[in-house]
């Protein structure tokens, strides 16, 4: 793969403009994701949600990402950058305004939909403009797309550092209003608006060969669209259990996501897809529940164990770590020697290294240094395993990069955040019983908390959570009981990091059998479409 960083002569003369606009763009997100993830608590407290409710509202903060980027990436290369620019603004502006609509005093049930849905709709914008920035930026630099691609993504840790300190200021010390806090996103919003409008947007390599739906879905196939489509069920048999038997929205997403795979089994005329792509999603899947997943809840963990003040501090230290470390992969690449596939292994093994680290800390220079480890870890996936995607299946044009971001951010919504919320429940739940038993069933939420085939379990109640924390922040005496239940919610966060540290190793195996493959085949390169492309090889 070509190693220059400079513009060439096919790109045009805005691509600089381009791709500032989209890192605008995902700053947006960023903020708005930050700033989420450190109110959580405040909607624990004000509300009474539990653990796997708090998850699965996060949660709805990536499954829309889904729709946005699987629909925008499929229809990018047909309608244009412009009109998904267009679209993704109006949905960040309607967000903001459902989510407002939860209002004191709200029953538990209304304000929880108003969360909910405020989030996916706010999911879906961002979804939809990563639709747009991903293809667009590949594209805009066919010959060092890792490298700017981590450029473009160095605005989601940047988004995250204004809005974690926006947090730390306005929330903890200011007491401002979360809906106040929350909407400060939309002053990014406004911004990438008006840098993208009037612009001329280039088109995709496989939209200039003119290749059909069809023939850039064919390396993605059955087994590709079988990972997707699997997610897909598990989100339409969640969002259906209100209006019908829990068991029956299983089946009926189940079959949703049949139907969603027998279409592109269709229009493939039933390709069974590239097996590489195929494990590139699998992975991408783990980046999500691993990367974004964990980042949902962070702040809300080492606050825990911490303070709240000192977990979004940490937190922006984090998204420090990543911004800057975004903006060197060309010279780890091209100084350093190491292929994406090589980066990607050492970032697996420094994010479980990591995260077994933050689990142990007791004190702020600790955290420090633990989510030092974990933040370079982490730095590197999300654009790289985009650039890899790129690299190897032009052919795919937006297709593929957009679906892997869905499955990354749907796994994150489905798996990540509602996985760790549970874990945080069960493992909170198991030690409040060893400690006092008595002091469980005064504390224990009122529903169940579940995830995938794993038992029910009743987690610490969030409202109860939240007072015991609010009197230790003031200082004020804790009971005996009260301080059990503290020290059970921080042996349950914990727990929950060291189960989370899996799913990097797992990563790492999977990277480590990769670069064995590419080895085998004469080193990783950067492919481009030609006859053998349009059919599906590689």
């Amino acid at each position: 793969m070509s190693s220059s960083p400079a513009l060439t002569q096919q790109q045009p003369a805005n691509a600089m403009r381009l791709l500032w606009a989209g890192f605008m763009a995902i700053l947006a997100a960023g903020i708005g994701f930050a700033i989420r993830g450190g109110i959580l608590d405040n909607w624990g407290s004000q509300y009474g949600f539990s653990g796997e409710e708090l998850g699965k509202i996060g949660g709805a903060g990536f499954t829309g990402f889904c729709f946005g980027i699987i629909i925008g990436g499929v229809i990018v290369d047909k309608i244009g950058y412009g009109k998904l620019v267009i679209a993704a603004f109006l949905f960040h502006v309607v967000s903001a305004f459902v989510t407002f609509g939860a209002a004191d005093g709200m029953a538990k049930e209304s304000a929880y939909n108003y969360l909910f849905w405020g989030t996916f709709l706010f999911a879906i914008a961002n979804g939809t403009l990563e639709a747009v920035a991903n293809p667009l930026v590949a594209t805009l630099f066919p010959n060092d797309r890792t490298h700017y691609l981590n450029i473009l993504h160095a605005s989601w840790p940047a988004g995250m550092i204004l809005g974690g300190v926006m947090g730390w200021i306005l929330d903890d010390r200011l007491k401002i209003d979360w809906k106040i806090q929350l909407g400060l996103f939309l002053i990014p919003t406004v911004l990438y608006g008006l840098m993208f409008f009037g612009q001329k947007f280039p088109r995709s390599e496989a939209s200039e060969r003119g290749l059909s739906l069809g023939e850039m879905f064919k390396d993605v196939g059955l087994l590709g669209g079988a990972v997707v489509c699997y997610l897909l069920a598990m989100f339409f048999g969640d969002v259906l259990k209100p209006f019908v038997a829990e068991e029956q929205s299983t089946y009926i997403g189940y079959a949703i996501g049949g139907v969603l795979l027998a279409i592109i089994g269709f229009i493939t005329k039933f390709s069974i897809g590239s097996l590489l792509l195929f494990v590139l999603f699998v992975v991408h899947a783990l980046v999500g529940a691993v990367e974004l997943g964990t980042d949902g809840w962070i702040q809300n963990i080492t606050g825990n164990i911490l303070s709240s003040e000192q977990g979004k501090i940490l937190f922006v230290f984090t998204s420090a770590t990543m911004f800057a470390l975004r903006f060197c992969a060309h010279f780890i690449e091209t100084k350093i020697g190491l292929t994406p596939i090589a980066l990607l292994l050492v970032c697996a093994v420094l994010a479980c290294l990591g995260l077994n680290l933050v689990s142990g800390i007791t004190s702020f220079g600790g955290a420090l240094l633990a989510l030092t480890v974990y933040g370079i870890g982490k730095t590197f996936f999300w654009p790289t395993m985009l650039a890899v995607a790129s690299d190897r299946f032009p052919s795919t044009g937006a297709v593929a990069i957009s679906i892997m971001g869905g499955i990354g951010m749907m796994s994150a919504g489905l798996l990540g955040g509602p996985g760790l919320g549970y874990a945080k429940d069960r493992f909170a739940a198991e030690s409040l019983k060893v400690s006092n038993a008595k002091a469980y069933d005064e504390f224990k939420s009122a529903s169940d908390s579940g995830f995938l085939f794993l038992d029910k379990v009743k987690g610490i109640d969030g409202k109860k959570l939240g007072e015991i924390a609010k009197k230790s922040e003031e200082k004020k005496e804790l009971t005996k009981a009260e301080k059990e239940v503290q020290l059970a919610s921080i042996e349950g966060d914990r727990k929950t990091l060291k189960a989370d540290s899996y799913i990097p190793a797992t990563m790492a195996a999977i990277y480590l059998l990769l670069l064995l493959y590419f080895k085998s085949i004469g080193g990783y390169r950067a492919v481009h479409i030609d006859g053998s492309a349009k059919n599906g090889a590689h």
